[in-house]
């Protein structure tokens, strides 16, 4: 299973970001902007989840659409989250290489242009 320490440990090279809450919950940021976060507790209950953790990450209403489509065990969302451009995580069953992949989307539509540069110059430099 995957825990919100293995997500940070999977953000931590991405440039500007840090960790700290939203909506009261552990988050990482992107100059103060999260970009996932665990569910509440309260929301657990609402939704009838007992066997996982749950975590919050941000993407494009086509990409959430598509991976929730493909891996329903892994991605799904609440009616509070329809329309909304971010989806769930079961950190019980995802898997860590797919989540890292929708970590790095959800940086890329939450940060900054200057750290989206930093980003794309670093892996330019990496790949080249």
């Amino acid at each position: 299973m995957v825990t919100f320490d293995d997500v940070v440990a999977m953000t931590a090279d991405l440039p500007m970001v840090e960790v700290g809450t939203s909506y009261g919950t552990p988050a990482v940021l992107v100059k103060g902007k999260a970009f996932c976060r665990m569910w509440d507790d309260n929301r657990y209950a609402k939704a009838g989840i007992t066997d996982t953790e749950v975590m919050v990450v941000w993407s494009e209403l086509e990409t959430k659409a598509e991976i929730m489509a493909t891996v329903p065990d892994m991605a799904f969302e609440t009616d509070h989250y329809v329309g909304w451009g971010a989806f769930l995580v079961r950190l019980a069953t995802v898997d860590p290489a797919l989540l890292e992949d929708w970590l790095e989307e959800a940086y890329r539509v939450r940060a900054p242009k200057t750290a989206l540069r930093q980003l794309d110059a670093r892996t330019a430099r990496d790949s080249g």
